[in-house]
């Protein structure tokens, strides 16, 4: 005689076989859906931001650089 546990297992096994395969469809619908919301940048906002931030990176490079440079100066003027 089948128990009522060997039977929720079986039942569960299938609705998680089904929650998988709805899982995977269902994300992948949900992804395209999610993805059609969101606000795209046009192509003059995307270069000039681009060009902003490969600026800021440039001069914090160059600070970076300068004072480590003061301080080694520095440093090698005590020692």
């Amino acid at each position: 005689m089948v128990g009522k546990k060997d039977v929720a297992t079986k039942e569960e096994k299938k609705e998680t076989k089904e929650k998988t395969s709805e899982g995977l469809i269902g994300f992948t619908k949900e992804t395209k859906q999610e993805l059609e919301k969101v606000a795209w940048p046009s192509r003059q906002q995307l270069l000039g931001e681009a060009a902003a931030v490969i600026l800021m990176v440039i001069l914090v490079a160059t600070v970076i650089y300068l004072v480590d440079n003061i301080f080694a100066w520095a440093a090698g003027m005590v020692f």
